[in-house]
């Protein structure tokens, strides 16, 4: 490759380092240039992180990708790159399974990548992470050199090295210390706050606001969007991200036993308390204390818990004994707690003390194409699950997904693309190397059903109840979940789905119904 051409593929990047741009324009740009100094079908930039691969950038693979993790051990082409500090170039027939099979944006009659590349980008003398080339014709790489990747490879690590910097110094302040990744994960690789839609955004900023202060912060939001994973990234964007964060579902516990679970007991308290016991206040001092689903707790409970909040001190049941603790609350709830008030189910008093700093979590249906990056994060969970060397969406299946309404949101998601996998897998005559999942194996609904809200309240349900509204309602819901069980044929799972309720919910609720 002669001087000229690579100084015209450079000179902009060069140009680039001293422009305050975005990070995602800027990686952009590297990608963009990259692939007009080297010819491919496809270009990626990935952040090395533990033991994952993390894409921030790609150019000519499905927009999927950017959600997926790759780990390393799984990928050998991956784990030679890493290995080497040179760049490396796959041969055509290698037998080395590639990680971005059926991922290149190309006709589906042509999935399998024939000619790979790649380069280590060294950070301070670090692994930082892969510039990755693929191509899917064989062969096509074999004339290009390795120096001209290599130069490449170095502009790449000075790139990465001032979008990092000036994002320090951004975080610095604002009086982060260092905490440039902290917000966007939760809590580990395996649970990771995706996503790049405004949405989105608007609520990764929320955390890193509020994450660093100590202030109580009430979580809302429907069903399935991932209430504990923003739990867990306010806990580890605080002061308190190496001590405890204890978690108590608040629904899965009758009253009996949240007192227990909260504030503990000595022997004695009750039939069955042989000994003394901590309870999550106590486990959680010094750090966090997650309470999930706080709108099921009782008026009672909430009295008692807002002692502990006004003044930090608690007694175990059975114990005039009083217990100081530290401790930092984060509660969620998919009810509207503010209505709950003006009905009277709920103190206003302790409302207040929990909704300090409201934060509300977006649903799927309003997060765009998101749904296509978390799509590709459990698409590679599934794909290491099953054992197979690729697992894809294809245009058809990713069309569905953008167009379906998400009642049950990354909840449903989720558990749609491990089902739909697991289906499509089972209809193989044989293991294939690439499977592609079709729009008709996910079976998603033409239509979302109805909103509950916007049916009709029956005649017949207030003229049996003398103008009750409490009792008209239930009667209401009783009829409601009596016709959807019986449209999904006693499944229960399907008739959470389409009324919109975790399954664990819509058992409860049917409890208190007389349906169970």
């Amino acid at each position: 490759m002669t001087t000229k051409p690579l100084l015209t593929a450079l000179l902009p990047l060069v140009s680039d380092l001293s422009r305050d741009l975005p990070d995602q324009e800027r990686y952009r740009r590297l990608l963009q240039a990259m692939r007009s100094l080297l010819p491919c079908d496809a270009a990626a930039l990935l952040r090395l992180d533990g033991e994952w691969l993390v894409p921030l950038a790609v150019d000519g693979l499905a927009p999927d990708t950017l959600g997926r993790r790759f780990r390393v051990s799984e990928h050998p082409r991956f784990k030679i790159l890493l290995s080497h500090s040179e760049p490396t170039r796959f041969a055509s027939d290698s037998d080395l399974p590639d990680p971005y099979d059926g991922l290149v944006n190309a006709p589906d009659a042509n999935l399998e990548v024939h000619d790979c590349m790649g380069c280590p980008l060294l950070v301070d003398e670090q692994p930082w992470g892969l510039l990755t080339l693929d191509a899917l014709t064989p062969g096509q790489f074999q004339s290009l050199e390795l120096e001209a990747l290599q130069a490449f490879a170095s502009l790449a690590a000075a790139t990465v090295t001032v979008a990092e910097r000036i994002q320090h110094l951004a975080l610095r302040a604002e009086d982060e210390h260092q905490r440039a990744e902290v917000y966007r994960q939760a809590s580990g690789q395996d649970k990771e706050l995706i996503g790049q839609s405004k949405a989105h955004t608007h609520l990764l900023e929320e955390i890193r606001l509020v994450g660093s202060s100590d202030l109580t912060v009430l979580i809302t939001g429907e069903t399935g969007v991932g209430k504990e994973l923003v739990a867990q990234a306010l806990h580890q964007a605080s002061g308190r991200a190496n001590k405890p964060l204890i978690s108590l579902n608040c629904a899965a516990l009758p009253d009996t036993l949240v007192e227990s679970e909260l504030f503990g007991h000595v022997r004695g308290a009750f039939t069955g308390a042989h000994g003394e016991r901590r309870g999550k206040f106590e486990l959680a001092n010094g750090g966090t204390l997650f309470l999930d689903e706080v709108g099921e707790l009782s008026l009672t409970v909430q009295a008692k818990l807002l002692r502990v909040l006004q003044s930090g001190q608690l007694q175990r049941l059975g114990s005039d004994r009083e217990h100081h603790v530290d401790v930092r609350l984060i509660a969620a709830t998919n009810r509207d707690l503010a209505d709950e008030v003006r009905n009277g189910r709920y103190r206003a008093d302790f409302y207040h003390r929990l909704s300090v700093y409201p934060l509300q979590v977006p649903p799927l249906r309003e997060r765009g194409r998101d749904v296509l990056l978390l799509a590709g994060y459990f698409l590679e969970q599934n794909r290491s699950r099953l054992g197979l060397n690729s697992l894809r969406l294809s245009s058809e299946a990713q069309a569905a997904l953008l167009a379906y309404d998400w009642p049950g949101n990354v909840r449903e998601l989720e558990h749609l693309i491990g089902r739909s996998a697991l289906k499509a897998l089972g209809q193989q005559a044989q293991r294939p190397r690439i499977l592609t999942l079709q729009a008709a194996d996910l079976d998603l609904r033409s239509v979302a059903p109805m909103p509950a809200a916007a049916l009709p309240l029956p005649a017949d349900a207030i003229q049996t109840t003398n103008g009750d509204l409490r009792t008209a309602v239930d009667t209401y819901q009783r009829q409601l979940i009596e016709a959807c069980l019986q449209r999904h044929q006693n499944n229960w799972a399907s008739a959470a789905r389409e009324l919109g309720l975790d399954r664990a919910n819509l058992s409860r609720l049917c409890r208190r119904l007389g349906l169970k």
